[in-house]
């Protein structure tokens, strides 16, 4: 709607089967110790396998080598 600001909207998560969670941004991460993370980015990809030397965000480790 071109009235509504994004802040407005509710944000859409995308779940991939094996993969990342997909997240529209931009987001703020608060983790399990307190700290907060953020990104301005339209799309972030919150990793779920905690593979990811970048966690919380993916770095695409969680895909097996051929």
């Amino acid at each position: 709607m071109p009235n509504e600001s994004f802040d407005d909207r509710p944000r859409r998560i995308t779940m991939r089967r094996g993969g990342p969670l997909l997240v529209e941004g931009p987001v703020e991460i608060e983790l399990e110790d307190g700290t907060k993370v953020s990104s301005d980015r339209f799309r972030v990809a919150l990793c779920t396998c905690r593979r990811s030397r970048r966690y919380p965000w993916c770095d695409t480790s969680h895909r097996r080598k051929a």
